[in-house]
């Protein structure tokens, strides 16, 4: 009874016999029930859509202010493996782990006053924990971040030093398209009217800067009518399980 995410988002999307578009255009989530917005992808999504256009070259267009690590290192690896080349288009942001995503083409477009944000990994902790687990999730992030790192230092240019990127990823560092092609393989773009991100992400981090957060709040309120919508439609099929048992 649930949609498909990314068969309902790619319905009018381009697709030929050689050629297809992809679009992360919201969050990157673990599953379809993560998914609260049309936009939301997935790795399980991803893989099903791949299947259908093995062989394509891939136009891979990007708005997305992060999400799930792991459905993200996922989605970068499926994209990776795919056998037609890859082309990746930064429309506005690619922040967190949709900025590793971004790396899985094989180019990287992105304009000049689009943002490629990275930073260090986070963790959510719920419940009581003592000094033990507090530095096991520290050491499980550490280790998190040095896949991160791994995927950024195949993409720098000549002559950028890794230790560089890890003191980015201390300060939270939003790139500007062309400051971004200063430390990566991207080709820069013409300047563009920064389009909306329909992401919850970008509320989170620090130091996201103004034209986008102005956006950011502009499609918050629709996304947040959206999401009680998408819980209570959730909640409904649940309880039409629970009846089914």
């Amino acid at each position: 009874m649930t949609n498909d995410n990314l068969n309902e988002f790619l319905k009018i999307k381009n697709s030929t016999e050689t050629s297809s578009s992809l679009y992360f255009y919201g969050d990157i989530v673990c599953d379809e029930w993560d998914a609260w917005t049309e936009e939301d992808q997935y790795p399980l999504s991803i893989k099903n859509f791949l299947a259908t256009e093995q062989g394509k070259d891939l136009n891979i267009y990007i708005n997305s202010g992060g999400g799930s690590v792991f459905a993200g290192m996922a989605i970068y690896n499926m994209l990776r493996r795919h056998k037609g080349f890859k082309t990746v288009y930064i429309d506005g942001v690619a922040a967190s782990i949709a900025s590793v995503i971004a790396l899985a083409g094989d180019k990287v477009v992105i304009p000049q006053n689009a943002y490629f944000m990275i930073h260090k990994p986070w963790i959510g902790l719920m419940g009581t924990y003592n000094s033990d687990k507090l530095i096991k999730a520290a050491e499980d992030l550490d280790r998190i971040e040095e896949g991160i790192l791994n995927i950024y230092q195949e993409n720098l240019k000549d002559g950028i030093n890794i230790e560089e990127i890890k003191e980015k990823l201390r300060e939270e560092t939003w790139f500007t398209g062309k400051e971004a092609s200063n430390y990566f393989k991207f080709e820069v773009g013409e300047k563009k009217e920064v389009v909306d991100c329909v992401s919850d992400y970008l509320n989170k981090y620090n130091k996201i800067p103004y034209v986008l957060k102005n956006k950011t709040d502009k499609t918050g309120n629709e996304k947040e009518n959206n999401n009680k919508k998408r819980v209570q439609m959730k909640l409904n099929l649940l309880k039409l399980g629970g009846l089914n048992d």
